[in-house]
């Protein structure tokens, strides 16, 4: 196989992943690339979800839970919380569950980055028509 179709190959698999996790917001984030790096939207695809989200591992929510905690610690990821913030309701988390990791991440990240993941889950739950969470 040449490594033009593998490279292609890994981009249509991640793709069918991405699009099972993020949806359309994945796919805005990727298309919002194409002007300026046309290739970390491509390695995005191929490899984080074409390679590591697509493995056997751990299920699609329990990804979704660690990618919230690591950006909720990484502090500053607010863009990139709102996507999987998203994602994490496409694979099957309650509103209730994610505002539950935000306030444990609280005690390991500090209440400024777990308010901010807060107030960022709060708008997407908004434009969703999922507030308020009870």
């Amino acid at each position: 196989m040449t490594e033009k179709k593998e490279r292609q190959e890994g981009f249509e698999r991640g793709k069918a992943v991405l699009d099972a996790v993020d949806g359309a917001a994945g796919a805005k984030v990727i298309d919002a690339l194409g002007d300026i790096s046309p290739e970390l939207g491509h390695q995005i695809v191929a490899w984080g979800f074409g390679e590591i989200y697509s493995r056997p591992g751990l299920e699609p929510r329990d990804r979704q839970l660690v990618t919230l905690g690591m950006l909720t610690a990484l502090g500053g990821c607010e863009p990139q919380l709102d996507v999987h913030i998203n994602a994490a309701l496409n694979v099957g988390l309650t509103p209730q569950q994610i505002i539950e990791a935000f306030l444990h991440s609280a005690v390991y990240c500090g209440f400024p980055r777990a308010l901010n993941a807060t107030f960022t889950a709060k708008k997407v739950f908004a434009e969703r028509g999922l507030l308020p969470v009870a």
